[in-house]
């Protein structure tokens, strides 16, 4: 039985005068993938940074309505964004592994919350690169710079690297556009596997990948959801006909 992960209720976000995101709605099952597609600009990622309040660092937002995480406003000042981003973990666009081991980047969360057993840390870069589907391609040069791996690789670094602090959700913004096509099938197999344990949330600019991977597809267009639902609704029977005129590749 799916429960309601996250919850958002009407969100408002304004760059100075610019009204990125309108009105947004939306229920987010947990244990599931929710795709975000739409065309450039469309406000997918804006909107995917405003599940973990990543949008704070920018000067001159302003976001009302509400975004509730097993029922808690994350918007509510007296959330500690430091543990929002611990439950909330995100991978971005372009794999941004640090320049140190592979060890250490796995380690390098739990360690700043505050683990410190070598014997527990082992225990956590296994599990979170086993999770990553890395692990067997890794596991006899741990301490081998993060940089010497593949772009493909580098990419499940970073997914281990957001599973060792034991996250709830997972936000991932176009996680395969700077990849190879084989490289691309290995993170969308991953991310299908992930929702036995995570809510998975992915922006992504590939209808195909979205089609292959989410459960649910949320269209954007100008700051606006047009339409959400079942993936399989959404692309073979859209209810909106600008949906269809996006999906049929008439404009984006």
């Amino acid at each position: 039985m799916e429960t309601d992960k996250i919850l958002v209720q009407s969100l408002n976000l304004r760059y100075g005068t610019k009204h990125a995101l309108k009105h947004v709605s939306m229920k987010i099952s947990g244990r599931s993938v929710t795709a975000f597609i739409g065309p450039s600009g469309c406000g997918k990622s804006t909107f995917l940074r405003c599940l973990n309040r990543m949008n704070d660092h920018i000067e001159g937002v302003r976001i009302d309505g509400k975004v509730l995480l097993d029922g808690e406003d994350i918007y509510d000042r007296r959330v500690d964004t430091t543990l929002l981003r611990k439950k909330v973990g995100m991978v971005f666009q372009q794999p941004n592994p640090f320049p140190m081991s592979i060890y250490d980047n796995i380690a390098y969360g739990p360690r700043l919350h505050g683990i410190k057993s070598k014997q527990e840390l082992d225990g956590i870069v296994e599990e979170a690169l086993k999770g990553a589907a890395i692990h067997e391609e890794v596991k006899d040069r741990l301490k081998k710079s993060a940089l010497d791996l593949s772009g493909g690789q580098q990419q499940r670094l970073c997914i281990a690297r957001a599973l060792a602090v034991h996250p709830e959700v997972l936000l991932m913004d176009e996680p395969t556009s700077a990849l190879d096509p084989v490289s691309t099938m290995k993170v969308e197999e991953l991310v299908k596997g992930l929702k036995e344990k995570y809510t998975v949330i992915i922006v992504t600019h590939n209808m195909q990948q979205a089609a292959r991977v989410s459960d649910h597809t949320a269209f954007f267009l100008e700051g606006e959801v047009v339409e959400f639902g079942p993936a399989g609704s959404i692309f073979s029977r859209p209810k909106d006909r600008r949906t269809e005129d996006y999906i049929m590749g008439r404009f984006g």
